[in-house]
């Protein structure tokens, strides 16, 4: 604001050091960079290196991408830090791709052979850093070979390309090379024993990384990050939590990644109060929330009812991601804030193709018209999914199926599930029945529990469901025949269990 009042915001050294600092500090804000980046000519080669460098490790990797992309179309000079920098950015864009699918990932693997035929043309194949680079670039895609005939071609390989290549082994789970390449590695670090705790991890064998981990005389981040996010893998949330509690005790600073795990565990735990302090460790530090991080925090907000903080959080963010949205749709859906959820996907629709809506962000808005009870809303939204070329999945069936049967559509609840690629699945059906024991539909009772016996899924719920509709109806040789089949079947009724809290009933006593 400053600078702007003094007239320095056109001052060409101001833009540069104003595009880096909010580009790369941790109290930046990568949204504003760009806004700034955008300002200018977009020839300065030191300029483009910055946004490509900070977009590489955000959670935006495809933007470092177009950008590089505008640097060759404008003959905009490029250098080893370019390269460098770009082969990372493609080793984060495939596993984004992976995840949310916004473009193909034979795209990404083609960037990265491209950029790897320049460096060659240039000769930076020499350099060691663009040496790794290309090493982690091919492991990551899945072309472990490619990366083992690099690593094979280095002269002098640092314990970075080792690491790289025994982790690249782990994983696709080729156990006996990495184990090959343990045992011929000159000299082994931390980095080499957190490879083999993330390969038993990867193999859900918690136990196997509890033990090399508790062996090890030198633990780095990693290391803990490692063993929290293998607990929450296995869910294992409080033992996740219980080893957050330690690294804070070892005096051990917490990275993005460290946080992101903790608040997963948080969020399935109910463990407000560790969120919100891991929340306001975060804005004390003037951290940058989005992202992944954001959306974790979202997450952990939503899933623990607290919907006024997941909104700060959510307003606060300056690039938000399809993840984000979904987190906040869905959370205010399921707390039964129906209207603000609809509102918040129009939002979103309105984005001008910043964002664009997928299955999940379907289901939250399912989810708010089934709360609500708005049927021909639902039946819009349902058709409205072609329009972003969405194919409905069965939650999407589940959730539009229990919102007609809960409001005694039936019939159309019964037609939805055969005309649909899931008429096979018995949870569609099993909803079916359970809807017309309320309203008391027995002939579509009947044909819910034949389906289910044709796909052999009967339990004994299903039995006792028909049996109570029938008695409701009065049909007693009916209800006798059902109990009678149950015992012949061997169908035992699944006993109930209760729990109460012993330290609550002593308060009261």
């Amino acid at each position: 604001a400053i600078i702007t009042k003094a007239g320095f915001q056109t001052h060409t050294p101001f833009i540069d050091r104003s595009i880096f600092f909010s580009a790369l500090s941790p109290t930046g804000d990568l949204s504003h960079a760009h806004s700034l980046f955008l300002q200018t000519s977009m020839n300065n080669s030191f300029l483009c290196n910055t946004m490509i460098r900070a977009f590489a490790k955000s959670s935006f990797p495809l933007q470092a991408l177009y950008i590089y992309s505008h640097m060759q179309t404008s003959d905009v000079v490029s250098d080893h830090f370019t390269y460098n920098f770009v082969l990372k950015a493609c080793s984060r864009a495939y596993k984004f791709v992976q995840e949310f699918g916004e473009c193909d990932e034979i795209t990404i693997v083609s960037k990265g052979g491209e950029v790897h035929c320049t460096v060659l043309k240039l000769g930076f194949d020499q350099d060691p850093s663009i040496q790794n680079s290309l090493l982690y670039m091919y492991s990551q895609c899945g072309l472990v070979h490619v990366a083992q005939h690099l690593f094979d071609e280095i002269s002098n390989r640092s314990l970075v390309s080792w690491n790289i290549m025994i982790s690249a082994y782990h994983r696709v789970n080729n156990s006996k090379s990495a184990d090959y390449l343990l045992e011929s590695m000159p000299l082994k670090n931390v980095v080499s024993w957190n490879t083999v705790i993330g390969r038993y991890i990867r193999s859900g064998d918690i136990e196997g990384a509890r033990r090399v981990f508790q062996v090890m005389t030198e633990r780095d981040v990693v290391s803990w990050n490692s063993m929290i996010a293998g607990s929450v893998s296995v869910k294992d949330y409080a033992g996740a939590l219980t080893l957050f509690s330690e690294m804070q005790n070892a005096e051990i600073r917490p990275t993005e990644v460290t946080f992101i795990s903790v608040l997963g565990a948080c969020a399935e735990t109910g463990a407000l109060e560790m969120g919100s302090k891991i929340h306001e460790s975060l804005k004390a530090s003037e951290h940058k929330i989005e992202g992944y991080l954001g959306n974790a925090l979202l997450n952990m907000y939503s899933k623990c009812g607290n919907l006024s903080s997941a909104w700060e959080v959510f307003r606060g963010m300056g690039i938000k991601t399809t993840s984000c949205w979904n987190a906040m749709i869905v959370g205010l859906a399921v707390h039964g804030y129906c209207e603000e959820a609809l509102k918040l996907f129009s939002e979103m629709e309105c984005g001008f193709g910043t964002v664009r809506p997928n299955r999940v962000t379907f289901i939250g808005v399912l989810i708010a018209c089934s709360h609500k009870g708005w049927v021909d809303k639902a039946r819009w939204y349902f058709d409205h999914m072609v329009k972003y070329k969405i194919v409905p999945e069965i939650k999407h069936y589940g959730c539009m199926i229990d919102l007609f049967s809960r409001f005694g559509l039936l019939e159309e609840a019964h037609q939805m599930i055969r005309t649909s690629p899931f008429q096979n699945r018995a949870i569609l059906w099993r909803t079916l029945l359970g809807a017309c024991r309320t309203q008391g539909n027995m002939e579509l009772a009947k044909v819910s529990f034949l389906q289910l016996a044709k796909l052999k899924s009967l339990s004994d719920g299903d039995y006792v469901l028909l049996s109570n509709i029938y008695a409701e109806a009065e049909r007693w040789d009916e209800v006798e025949r059902l109990r009678s089949e149950m015992i012949d079947l061997h169908v035992s009724k699944q006993v109930g269990h209760s729990q109460i809290d012993m330290t609550e009933c002593d308060k009261l006593s």
